[in-house]
């Protein structure tokens, strides 16, 4: 018998230094630390976190990347574009970090992951309802309660 794969409970980015990596990512996003070592750090998000950690080497990401679920996606193409960050205009919200890593940023009432209530309000987004589409994907996989 295999394991069943559940779900994400971190990612782990590699930055050059953590300090300039929380003002960055604390620019785009509302940001509680879990926890912060000399080379370590640890954005809560909800049931989940980021691990920020010191020591990138590797050269930018390409097409490896992965997606932020987040309340308000096109909040956080304004601030790119503010930033003077590369991302399209409209559609997709991608973009570098400072260090390369390749993140992909997507709205959660338009896909079917789904947060229990209490996740929900722990990082303050109770409000949000999934939209249609979002919706009939998760009916057709038996992922709505009601």
């Amino acid at each position: 018998m295999r394991a069943r794969l559940v779900g994400i409970n971190h990612v782990a980015l590699e930055v050059g230094d953590i300090d300039q990596a929380l003002e960055f990512y604390g620019t785009l996003f509302q940001i509680t630390l879990r926890g912060r070592g000399p080379s370590m750090a640890f954005i809560d998000m909800g049931d989940q976190f980021i691990a920020l950690s010191k020591g990138r080497t590797q050269p930018p990401d390409g097409q490896r990347h992965f997606g932020l679920v987040v309340d308000d996606r096109e909040a956080v193409r304004r601030t790119l574009m503010e930033r003077g960050i590369e991302v399209a205009p409209e559609g997709s919200v991608d973009f570098n970090d400072p260090w390369g890593n390749h993140i992909q940023v997507v709205d959660y009432r338009d896909i079917q992951f789904a947060k229990t209530p209490a996740a929900l309000r722990a990082v303050g987004a109770e409000h949000l309802t999934k939209r249609p589409a979002a919706r009939r994907e998760m009916a057709a996989k038996g992922l709505l309660d009601d």
